[in-house]
C-alpha cells in the first residue's frame, strides 16, 4: 500500500481524527481523574453529615471566580439553555449522587454511574442523530462491568431510593453533557465562562436545598478548608472547564466513557491512601474498565467494502 493510499485509509477510518484529538482527550480525562479524588478528600478532610454543602462549594464559588475571570455573562437565550445545563450537569446532579451514596455502598453507587456512557450513546442517538454502534454498546457494557468488579464488594446491599437516585443521577448527568453538545459553545466565548455559567446556577440552584436539608453549614477547621479548597478550585473549576471544553470538541460517546475514570481512581487512591486491597478480581475489573476506556476514544470498526466502490467514512452520506 501507497504512503498516500495508507493516509487515505487512516483519515477514512477515523484514524486521523483520533490522532489530532488525543492531546484534548488527554486533557479532558483529567477532569474524572480529579472527580476521583472527592471520595478520599470526603472522608479524610472534611466534616460528616454536610455532603450538599460540600457540593455546593465545588460548585458555586468556582462558577463565580470564572465568570469574574472571564467577565463574560449569557446573552438571549443562552440564560436559559446556561441555566438548563448547570441544573443538569450540576444542580440536579449532586443531590442525586450523594443520595445514592448515603443510602448505597460506594461500589453499587459508582457502578450505577457508570452506566451513564451507555445513555449517552442512547440519547445522542436521537438527540444528535449519532449512530449507535455495536461497538460503543458492548464497551460501554464492559465499562460498567469493570468497574462492578472493581468496587462492589461481597455484602453490597441494595435499596430501591438509592438505586432510583443513582440511575436518576447518571441520567440527569446524561442529558446535560448531550444537550452540551448539541447546543455546543456560543461564539467568541471561552471555556472558562461557559463553566462559570453552568457553575454559578448549579450552585444557585444548590443553595436553598442545602440549606432546607442539612441547616447551617458545619465548622471549617483547617483540614476542611484544604479540602474544600482542592474540591472547589481543582473538582470544580480547573476539572468542569476541561470537561465542557471536551464535551463540546469531541465526541460525546467518547468523552462520556471518560468518566469510568473517576471511581477508577476513587478505587486506587483507597488502596493506596486507606489500605483497602485489591485482589485478582478488582484487578480484573480494572484492566477492563481501562480497556473499555481505550476503546471508546477508537473509531468504531468500518464494514468491509466492495471491491472498485469509493472509500467513504462511516457515518459520511454520499
Amino acid at each position: 500500500m501507497t504512503s498516500s493510499r495508507a493516509e487515505t485509509l487512516l483519515r477514512a477510518t477515523g484514524g486521523g481524527t483520533f490522532r489530532s484529538g488525543l492531546p484534548r482527550t488527554a486533557l479532558t480525562a483529567l477532569a474524572p481523574l480529579a472527580w476521583g479524588t472527592t471520595y478520599v478528600v470526603t472522608t479524610e478532610l472534611l466534616p460528616p453529615g454536610h455532603p450538599l454543602f460540600a457540593g455546593l462549594l465545588r460548585a458555586l464559588p468556582a462558577g463565580l471566580v470564572a465568570l469574574a475571570v472571564s467577565r463574560t455573562l449569557p446573552r438571549g437565550a443562552w440564560w436559559g439553555k446556561a441555566a438548563a445545563l448547570g441544573v443538569l450537569n450540576i444542580g440536579l446532579f449532586f443531590p442525586l449522587l450523594f443520595v445514592a451514596a448515603e443510602r448505597l455502598p460506594g461500589g453499587v453507587a459508582a457502578t450505577l454511574g457508570a452506566v451513564q456512557p451507555l445513555v449517552v450513546a442512547v440519547m445522542a442517538a436521537s438527540l444528535l442523530r449519532e449512530r449507535l454502534t455495536v461497538w460503543r454498546a458492548v464497551w460501554g457494557v464492559t465499562g460498567v462491568v469493570g468497574v462492578g468488579l472493581m468496587v462492589i464488594g461481597p455484602d453490597a446491599a441494595l435499596d430501591v431510593v438509592g438505586i432510583g437516585a443513582g440511575l436518576a443521577g447518571a441520567v440527569t448527568m446524561a442529558l446535560g453533557v448531550t444537550l452540551t453538545k448539541r447546543w455546543g459553545r456560543p461564539a467568541g466565548v471561552t471555556p472558562m465562562a461557559f463553566a462559570g455559567w453552568q457553575l454559578s446556577a448549579g450552585g444557585l440552584f444548590l443553595v436553598p436545598i442545602t440549606f432546607l436539608v442539612e441547616g447551617p453549614p458545619p465548622v471549617i477547621d483547617p483540614r476542611a478548608a484544604l479540602g474544600y479548597l482542592w474540591l472547589g478550585l481543582v473538582g470544580g473549576l480547573a476539572a468542569y472547564v476541561l470537561w465542557f471544553r471536551g464535551v463540546v470538541a469531541l465526541p460525546v460517546t467518547s468523552v462520556a466513557i471518560l468518566g469510568l475514570l473517576s471511581p477508577l481512581v476513587a478505587a486506587l487512591l483507597g488502596a493506596i491512601l486507606l489500605d483497602q486491597t485489591l485482589g485478582p478480581i478488582e484487578l480484573l475489573g480494572l484492566g477492563l474498565s481501562l480497556a473499555a476506556i481505550a476503546a471508546g476514544q477508537l473509531p468504531a470498526p468500518t464494514r468491509p467494502r466492495r471491491t472498485g466502490a469509493p472509500l467513504v467514512p462511516e457515518g459520511v452520506t454520499r
